[in-house]
């Protein structure tokens, strides 16, 4: 079984590189682990013309797109871990979702032209795992939900992912030591349970 990890954040003593760390641990002992750092990696997130030529012809333009989507191509499961700024995702991970979900190596077009089916049928799961400082009511309904609408709806469920899980943790920079080593166990056991 192969896990492969999309991580974005500039900062290596982060929680956010905590939760990595765990992740990483907890999918070791499941089997192979990927892990792409897109900070450390130095991923160019800005989608040029010759990568909006590729997605019209379905061929990666960006090679470090393309060899991250071979990661994928023989994963089991994908784990994305990311803070949210502004109510979104950081810059490096949207461009990794634009110059990664490509039609023709992610997903394909449905016969009616309108749907979308995906490519990967051996990934399992697709776990979000996120941090943010806005409380999760006022997330969901004065901010709309953005990574559930945006991502686990209008990104991986339109491109016909199935089991998709978003583990939100709020309110980051306000709780105490103790709630983030609670949250730790709570992590760890959700993600034992998918990673199977």
């Amino acid at each position: 079984m192969k896990t492969t990890i999309v991580y974005n954040h500039p900062y290596n003593k982060s929680y956010n590189h905590a939760i990595l760390e765990a992740v990483e641990k907890i999918a070791l002992e499941k089997g192979e682990v990927k892990v792409i750092d897109l900070d450390a990696e130095n991923f160019n997130p800005v989608m040029t013309s010759q990568d909006l030529l590729g997605f019209v012809k379905h061929e990666h333009m960006d090679l470090q797109a393309k060899a991250y989507g071979k990661e994928i191509a023989t994963s089991d499961h994908l784990v994305l871990i990311f803070p949210i700024w502004w109510e979104l995702m950081p810059a490096m991970m949207k461009g990794f979702i634009d110059k990664v979900v490509f039609p023709g190596s992610f997903y394909d077009y449905a016969d009616n032209g309108l749907s979308m089916v995906a490519k990967h049928k051996q990934l399992k799961t697709v776990t979000i795992i996120t941090t943010m400082n806005t409380p999760k009511l006022l997330y969901k309904l004065v901010y709309g939900n953005a990574i559930q609408r945006a991502l686990v709806r209008g990104t991986f469920k339109k491109a016909g992912y199935k089991n998709i899980k978003w583990l939100s943790l709020n309110m980051v920079k306000m709780v105490s030591q103790e709630k983030r080593q609670n949250w730790f166990k709570k992590i760890a056991g959700k993600v034992k349970k998918r990673l199977v």
